[in-house]
């Protein structure tokens, strides 16, 4: 119910960012306002914000922990800047205030601002108190004292009491944008189903703080965000991993092949690995093994003996599993490599986002080893994504790279569930009992090779990491017999552009700028380019899904602008990837490398600055 005292302001979208230490709870806090805004009818995407260190020192900014949630009527991104900041702590507040608008609602636990937590957040003096946050509408709530009162009159020890600041600081935030609160509770008692003490508790927080944002005066206005316009389905907020897991779930059923998945878990990867272990009713078989290597050879094996197989992994572990990779590519095995790729080298940034492993899933093998790439675009996407990674694979019987990436493996948006029988057919060339002059490496017109199950009754065949003989498959150090497969392994590989759709140009067939991305900076790239084309500006954008290979229109996309600038997270591999394809443009290159998503202000003024000039 809406308190009339308040002043209702309308937006098309808002973005909230919930900030803290480790431990507050902020994942949950933003995934609970998430699902509560989707079932609202707002469209969203999500942010989930992970410190790079294990147990880091308590109140430091090394230790902070956000999620950010971008809700409204037609949602691309996660949003540059947010409009309203929940902060548990003064380090959370010193980490993100950079990310909060000037004049937005910064809403902080007052008890959590003491001397020591101050100093060991940086600050010389209390930030509520010196006036440096005079830009903005502080709203100081007695968040974590609040929370052990009406949690110990619940029942709970101090403790876990204290634990329960999340759903008070949740109440306050459910106030101001009008969510309904009995909705987030269902919400809580879901989550916390198996412990009905602790899920009353959090209900009490959560409902106290919401009559707390009722009551004071440094609330003014509430916020009434725009629905969105969807078409009619079943919508649920999914994150990029789940989706990847449900989408190779309806490529093994479609395909009528058995799922395996063989992994070692690794961040930003690993969500992949638990869903899928959720479906054994589906017959879906997850194997978590001792390493990386571990994990990727147990999936070839599976795909040798007729499994639709899979491993994840991250940037560090794909290298580890380079060389079984080209095993893959010599048995023409289809085997579903996902890439959840994260801040490197080495070790790197593990809880942030990147794409710097194109290059490795191109050519980082030893020897002539094509395999097809694909990049995911969205969270949603990665279902579609990675139900066509395991369409490619299996019915061209070759390995295929699936590149996702921390920001939208982690993150999340509202995706519409397809039916099963709508998504495109997959026929494995699964050979048949007592084939007709059966020869393991015979081709068909794509050079594709049959898929001979073992035990299959007239089907017995060799199979290894050595050279094969063209045909029957013998083992060979013939130089003319090697040099023809390695041609037919890649050019089978490039027929796959037969196939794949055309790429698609987003504006005018022509123009004075092209906007070339991949991957997870789609949502950031299109609202920029859009931005610009409604000031009238000559710009358009392609999006690449496919990079190896190239969809078979690209050449003549390119040949009608004027310039061309690839956009993305790393120092410019698409860009030198193009231009060794296509040598006859001067690519211009827009990059990031800061474990963070472009923001669609900075690619706004990069655009419009390379349409300005001459």
């Amino acid at each position: 119910m809406t308190n009339n005292k308040f002043k209702i302001i309308e937006k098309e979208s808002v973005a909230v960012k919930f900030v803290g230490d480790s431990g507050d709870g902020m994942q949950l806090t933003g995934t609970l306002f998430s699902d509560a805004s989707a079932l609202k009818g707002n469209d969203l995407a999500t942010f989930p914000d992970f410190p790079a260190e294990i147990r880091a020192p308590h109140n430091t900014v090394a230790g902070v922990s956000g999620f950010q949630v971008h809700i409204g009527k037609e949602i691309r991104t996660i949003g540059d800047k947010c409009d309203v900041l929940v902060a548990m702590n003064p380090a959370s507040l010193k980490a993100n205030l950079k990310w909060a608008s000037i004049g937005s609602t910064i809403i902080v636990d007052a008890d959590a601002f003491v001397d020591k937590a101050i100093e060991k957040a940086g600050y010389v003096c209390n930030p509520l108190e010196d006036g440096c946050l005079s830009g903005y509408n502080i709203i100081p709530a007695p968040i974590s004292s609040s929370a052990k009162r009406v949690g110990a009159e619940c029942g709970l020890d101090m403790k876990a009491a204290e634990r329960t600041k999340n759903m008070f600081a949740l109440g306050i935030v459910a106030f101001i944008f009008d969510r309904d609160i009995e909705t987030l509770a269902k919400l809580i008692n879901a989550k916390f189903k198996k412990k009905p003490e602790i899920a009353k508790a959090n209900t009490e927080v959560l409902k106290a703080g919401y009559i707390y944002a009722e009551s004071i005066e440094a609330i003014h206005s509430r916020f009434h965000v725009a629905t969105a316009d969807l078409p009619k389905g079943k919508y649920r907020n999914i994150a990029g991993n789940t989706a990847t897991a449900w989408g190779l779930l309806a490529a093994a059923e479609r395909s009528k092949r058995p799922l395996f998945l063989g992994s070692y878990p690794i961040t930003p990867a690993t969500d992949i690995l638990v869903e899928l272990a959720k479906h054994k009713s589906l017959n879906a078989k997850v194997m978590q093994c001792e390493d990386e290597i571990a994990g990727i050879c147990s999936s070839i094996g599976a795909a040798f003996a007729g499994s639709l197989a899979v491993t994840t992994t991250s940037g560090p572990g794909l290298s580890l599993k380079s060389e079984a990779i080209g095993l893959a590519v010599m048995t023409e095995l289809p085997v579903v490599i996902v890439d959840v790729q994260r801040a490197g080298p080495s070790t790197g940034m593990p809880t942030k986002s990147e794409q710097a492993d194109l290059y490795q899933a191109l050519f980082g093998r030893n020897g002539e080893c094509s395999c097809i790439v694909l990049a995911a675009t969205s969270p949603g996407d990665c279902f579609i994504s990675a139900y066509m990674a395991a369409k490619l694979a299996m019915e061209h019987m070759s390995p295929v790279i699936l590149l996702s990436d921390g920001y939208i493996g982690q993150g999340s948006e509202l995706f519409r569930i397809p039916k099963v029988a709508d998504l495109p057919s997959i026929t494995p060339p699964v050979a048949q009992p007592n084939e007709a002059d059966f020869a393991p490496y015979r081709r068909d017109e794509k050079l594709v090779r049959r898929w001979a199950l073992p035990g299959t009754e007239g089907l017995r065949h060799r199979i290894g990491g050595l050279e094969k003989t063209d045909g029957k498959g013998e083992v060979s150090t013939d130089p003319l017999n090697h040099e023809k497969m390695v041609k037919y392994r890649h050019e089978k590989v490039m027929r796959v552009a037969d196939e794949i759709p055309e790429q698609e140009v987003i504006g005018e067939k022509e123009g004075d700028l092209l906007v070339v991305s991949w991957g997870g900076t789609y949502g950031q790239t299109l609202v920029a380019v859009k931005n610009l084309q409604k000031q009238g500006k000559k710009i358009s954008l392609a999006h690449f899904k496919y990079i190896m290979p190239l969809p078979k229109n690209t050449n003549e996309i390119f040949k009608q602008f004027k310039k061309i600038v690839v956009c993305e997270l790393n120092c410019g591999q698409f860009a030198d990837y193009l231009r060794m394809t296509y040598p006859d443009y001067a690519y211009l290159k827009y990059n990031k490398v800061q474990g963070l998503p472009f923001t669609t202000e900075e690619l706004t003024e990069k655009f419009n600055q390379l349409t300005e000039e001459k």
